[in-house]
């Protein structure tokens, strides 16, 4: 059963979150400086995250909220100023489809799932987006990325397409 917050946390990861990154489309100026943030203090630190850090207190995003969730809200900002396009299938798929070859490696894959910090996971996450074409399903990601956690690394997992030996 989801707790309040998780619930909470899910309605801004839907509407709001989407409208914003919709508008990067147009603001391709925060889009890009948001882009070349290589750590989540130089996205804490940017007029774009600011401003979209006031867009999530305005829907609803609590004003109290920990240190460790402003770092997720920061990765999630500014990984997806990455995303060009959303996709239906969580990343971990996206990251190696069937008909193609592995886009992100079995290795690169396995370190991912080491990962345990906010810090680490925007990182690696940054650098397997352009292997994917800048393809990632936004909600999810942003699910993902918040709720960053053994059950999360496990749905990875499962949804990634092993190569076969």
């Amino acid at each position: 059963m989801e707790d309040h917050k998780s619930t909470h946390v899910g309605f801004l990861f839907d509407k709001p979150l989407r409208h914003w990154w919709g508008t990067l489309e147009e603001d391709r100026a925060s889009r890009a400086i948001l882009r070349r943030c290589a750590t989540l203090d130089a996205v804490a630190l940017s007029v774009p995250y600011q401003r979209f850090y006031r867009y999530m207190l305005g829907c609803g995003w609590p004003p109290n909220a920990r240190h460790a969730e402003l770092d997720k809200l920061a990765a999630i900002a500014g990984l997806l100023a990455h995303v060009k396009t959303d996709a239906s299938e969580r990343l971990s798929a996206t990251m190696s489809p069937l008909n193609a070859d592995l886009l992100v490696s079995e290795l690169r894959f396995r370190d991912l799932l080491k990962i345990e910090t906010t810090d680490d996971l925007f990182v690696s996450l940054r650098r397997a987006l352009p292997l994917v074409k800048h393809t990632a399903n936004v909600e999810q990601l942003a699910r993902d990325v918040y709720g960053w956690n053994d059950e999360v690394k496990k749905q990875w997992a499962y949804s990634y397409r092993w190569p076969a030996k």
